[in-house]
């Protein structure tokens, strides 16, 4: 019986069939050959599908008006953001800061004053007048009560918070140490003198220095407003004119391709692009221009104006206290000695002058010039006057010098009230161009933020409306 012949011809593998011994089927087709293709990330298909939108004319369209409208919006944006901080630092620069640096120089002048209205009640005697007493008690409060208000308005761990707790710890001191004098003056003990210059070295030597140091630090402060509130918005500007650019770009190209002059939504959006660019530098520019004016004709003029009044304040203190001390201290200069409260009355009496030199300088108006002017006769007399009594003075003729230093008549007291009256009304006149100027600088921004936020949502929109109106041609 003969066998069929088998077959030498290898296997045919089917599915799930192994083609090699001791090697297992693999289940749905041979094994895959190779490392395995890693899921691209969702950046790049975007980037692939903005790529093939690229290539036809609808894709380019969208494109294009995204990037119109982002533009617009970031300018709208930026916009609202730079036109808030100027507006804000402009109403610091009225309300805030300018009023703290006029209190701090209120409070030197006040604590001058005081000093002043203390040695001028000292030389009475025993029959202090009651305006002598009254104009000290006053001056004591406005002093205190300007503490207040910088300690209300200070920064928390700022110098100015601790120059002003150092004014309020030295203000009863002070207080104490011309009550004592007082007491003693009345009694007609001597020692009373003593204390009269201890309290004016406590004055001139503490007191003042640290009222002159919180006056320069608001200083300090209001400039630092004026710098927040002047400068160009120069990004804002920037993406404005850059938006502009490209609202125009797409309508020469609108035109190219389709022949039509104009394009409403894009004329629209280029309309509130441009009024909103033109707001934005014309209101600045205004607003600028009125605070430069509000610092060059206002600040200037009232900072000058204050050194004089407190230069005058001082040379009255130093002319009375060179009658209670009575050549008791002295200084030397190039070898040659002088009273020390006569010598630092010529001082303060030569800053008084060039105080009121540059005071006349800086007044633009007739307003302002005046009451200068008669500072500056009031001061000419005063020099005349002074100088009489100085010579009865050291003549030996103490009650003489006396009574043309605090007399009912003719004394020099006079001519400091008319100096001092003069300045005070020339501070009034600056202080009132200052808020005319500054406040006009603010209100030149007055709705710049909100407005140009408002033309740039309708600028975006005008933009997709307009590249809208040509897509819908390729439907």
């Amino acid at each position: 019986m003969t066998h069929p012949p088998k077959s030498t011809a290898p296997p045919v593998a089917g599915p799930g069939v192994s083609t090699a011994p001791g090697i297992p089927a693999q289940p749905g087709g041979p094994a895959p050959t190779g490392s395995p293709t890693p899921a691209r990330t969702a950046f790049a298909e975007g980037f692939d599908r903005l790529r093939a939108a690229a290539t036809t004319e609808p894709g380019r369209l969208q494109i294009i008006g995204a990037v119109l409208a982002l533009l617009v919006v970031a300018f709208g944006g930026v916009t609202a953001w730079q036109a808030s901080e100027r507006a804000a630092a402009a109403d610091d620069v009225l309300h805030r800061s300018q009023p703290l640096s006029s209190g701090a120089a209120g409070i030197y002048r006040s604590l001058a004053d005081a000093n002043t209205a203390a040695s001028s009640g000292f030389l009475a005697g025993g029959q202090e007048t009651a305006a002598s007493r009254d104009r000290y008690e006053k001056d004591i409060r406005t002093a205190a009560s300007g503490l207040v208000t910088a300690a209300a308005n200070a920064e928390p761990g700022s110098a100015s918070e601790a120059t002003i707790a150092r004014l309020n710890r030295l203000l009863p001191e002070y207080k104490g140490l011309i009550e004592r004098a007082r007491t003693y003056n009345r009694q007609g003990y001597p020692v009373g003198g003593a204390y009269l210059r201890y309290a004016n070295e406590k004055m001139q030597k503490e007191m003042l220095p640290a009222a002159e140091d919180l006056y320069t630090k608001e200083n300090q402060r209001l400039d630092a407003d004026y710098g927040d509130a002047t400068p160009y918005p120069w990004i804002a500007i920037a993406l404005g004119v850059l938006a502009l650019a490209a609202l125009g770009w797409a309508q020469h190209r609108t035109y190219r391709r389709t022949n039509r002059v104009l394009n409403h939504g894009l004329v629209a959006a280029s309309t509130a692009t441009a009024t909103a660019l033109l707001w934005l530098v014309v209101g600045h520019a205004v607003a600028r221009a009125e605070l430069n004016g509000s610092y060059d004709h206002g600040i200037r003029s009232l900072n000058v104006l204050h050194d004089a009044r407190i230069a005058s304040l001082k040379a009255r203190g130093n002319e009375n206290l060179s009658l209670v001390a009575r050549g008791a201290e002295t200084v030397t200069v190039g070898g040659q000695t002088y009273d020390a409260y006569y010598y630092d009355f010529d001082k303060d009496l030569a800053g008084l002058g060039e105080g009121l030199t540059r005071a006349e300088k800086l007044a633009d108006d007739q307003g302002g010039r005046t009451p200068v002017k008669t500072a500056e006769g009031n001061m000419t007399v005063w020099k005349q006057r002074h100088a009489s009594a100085r010579t009865e003075d050291e003549d030996g003729n103490f009650e003489q010098a006396l009574d043309k230093v605090i007399g009912a008549k003719g004394a020099t007291g006079e001519c400091f009230d008319g100096v001092d009256r003069s300045l005070a009304q020339a501070i009034d006149h600056e202080q009132s161009e200052f808020q005319q100027a500054a406040g006009d600088g603010r209100d030149a921004m007055t709705g710049l933020p909100v407005g140009a936020a408002v033309l740039a949502v309708l600028g975006a929109a005008g933009a997709v409306s307009g590249i809208g109106r040509r897509l819908s041609e390729y439907r």
